[in-house]
């Protein structure tokens, strides 16, 4: 294969995702095999990404091949899985608009598309130096932005179990004092 034109750009999951499913389309409606690497890139999915959604056991080696990659990008709890899908041209540019004011590097407006955070922690953990960059105002604005233009992404409900852990578990300051 023959680099013709090398390009380097970032591109969110949302992008890798559309541009994997219009090349299937493409192949399809023209009734072509397409290029004979693509359907290993769509189909195979390396351990380390895996990492992110599953417990992986290292010493099993079948279980690396044969995961799909766009059921990787639309599974549980990626922002892709939500369905009807918010991820739209138009959604994009209107939160690239948006978020404008705040001056947000191209790489965290990456996370914040890949990752679709719902809170300020979760805002926090892809904005580098948020508290000394932006008010409290400024980062609950952001989210806001974030909820309004992408939707709210429904988390799982909490398990039984985790209640009663913390029920049973720590007491607070006054209570232990008693």
């Amino acid at each position: 294969m023959k680099v013709i034109e090398s390009q380097t750009a970032v591109l969110s999951n949302y992008e890798v995702y559309q541009h994997l499913v219009d090349q299937r389309q493409r192949y399809k409606s023209k009734k072509r095999r397409g290029p004979p690497n693509l359907e290993n890139v769509v189909q195979e999915v390396g351990g380390f990404s895996l990492l992110t959604v599953h417990l992986v056991d290292f010493a099993d080696r079948s279980f690396y091949p044969s995961v799909q990659l766009l059921q990787y990008l639309q599974a549980a709890p990626g922002p892709l899985s939500q369905e009807p899908t918010t991820y739209t041209p138009e959604s994009i540019a209107q939160l690239l608009e948006r978020l404008r004011p705040f001056d947000l590097s191209k790489g965290e407006v990456v996370m914040i598309l890949n990752v679709r955070p719902a809170s300020v922690i979760g805002l926090n953990t892809v904005v580098e130096e948020m508290s000394e960059r932006f008010t409290d105002e400024q980062q609950l604005e952001m989210v806001y932005i974030i909820a309004d233009v992408l939707g709210k992404f429904e988390t799982a409900e909490p398990d039984e179990g985790h209640d009663e852990a913390a029920e049973g578990g720590d007491v607070n300051m006054d209570d232990a004092a008693a």
